[in-house]
């Protein structure tokens, strides 16, 4: 599957009725005229969306115009890895790395084999995360870029290396790292291999650090598990979309825990921002130009100490 695939859709169809106002019975010459029944009309299934928040109907594509975001309540949907590239990176400037790097069901775990080729089949996708090069307002930067409808965005064993080789490139080149997480946890079907990708995500990191790189995490909802507790909370700088739920575990599971009812935000973007989880919350609308100014800012300090 090559990464231009990615973007074909298939066109599907949904009858719905007819929004005309329906056809009213009428008295002719003391007879009782019915007409017949207005004709379903046929539109494009997907035509448009309802928000899961205020429940407001907007066509799609002036939701992706609004880079899928309600136009009535700000609320973020959630993108996919391709969706999240096109919007981030500059156009026609991104290069993939590992583009065929899959799983092999490395433990035998029942039924994983038919789950992962399900999620490789309805995504595109080899794994939960997309890794290149690019440039995002024309600074070069590597990125990690999660994919939630894979399996959750699990962590598993080839997402682990994924980033790591990633991470490898962006020391090798000399760029920014930037990952945006989203993810349900481990991936409980490589259980132990899963596990481990948390401390060779995070020593790879360690060893960008150590190199005088740059790491920003951009934290999309919802971000959880071994990931949160790994690469996504190691950034430089930590930034989290509008609404984002992040954190190890649920409230639910926190709330059984602890006997205690938890804030309406808790584990919120704005909740975690609040008590210094994260450094700032960005807009979409504003993500870009932001990624686009702190790459900026380090490329004029990195030009100052080498006197250039």
């Amino acid at each position: 599957m090559q990464f231009k695939d990615l973007f074909q859709k298939k066109r599907k169809y949904a009858t719905v009725p007819s929004t005309d106002r329906p056809a009213q019975s009428r008295v002719i010459d003391g007879a009782i005229d019915i007409p017949e029944e207005r004709p379903r009309r046929e539109i494009p299934e997907g035509l448009m969306n309802k928000c899961p928040k205020c429940g407001t109907i907007q066509y799609n594509k002036e939701l992706d115009k609004n880079l899928k975001v309600c136009t009535s309540c700000d609320y973020h949907y959630k993108l996919n890895a391709v969706e999240r590239i096109q919007m981030t990176m500059d156009e026609g400037m991104f290069v993939e790395y590992n583009a065929d790097l899959a799983s092999e069901d490395p433990l035998g775990f029942p039924d994983y084999g038919k789950k992962y080729a399900k999620a490789v089949e309805s995504t595109g996708m080899q794994d939960a995360v997309i890794t290149g090069e690019g440039t995002i307002g024309g600074y070069p930067v590597v990125v990690a870029v999660m994919s939630f409808d894979f399996m959750g965005g699990s962590l598993g064993s080839v997402v682990g290396e994924k980033v790591a080789i990633a991470v490898e490139k962006a020391i090798e080149k000399k760029c920014p790292m930037i990952i945006f997480s989203t993810s349900g946890g481990a991936r409980m079907q490589e259980s132990i291999l899963s596990l481990m990708q948390m401390a060779k995500t995070s020593a790879a990191l360690a060893k960008l650090s150590e190199q005088g790189g740059l790491y920003v995490s951009v934290i999309t909802d919802p971000t959880f598990g071994g990931v949160s507790a790994s690469f996504a909370m190691l950034g430089d700088y930590i930034i989290a979309e509008p609404g984002a739920a992040f954190g190890f575990t649920g409230r639910r599971v926190i709330e059984q825990t602890i006997k205690q009812k938890l804030p309406d935000n808790f584990q919120t973007s704005e909740f975690n921002l609040q008590h210094g989880q994260v450094d700032m919350v960005s807009h979409r609308k504003e993500l870009r130009s932001t990624l686009s100014r702190l790459l900026g800012m380090h490329t004029i300090k990195e030009e100052i100490v080498h006197g250039k």
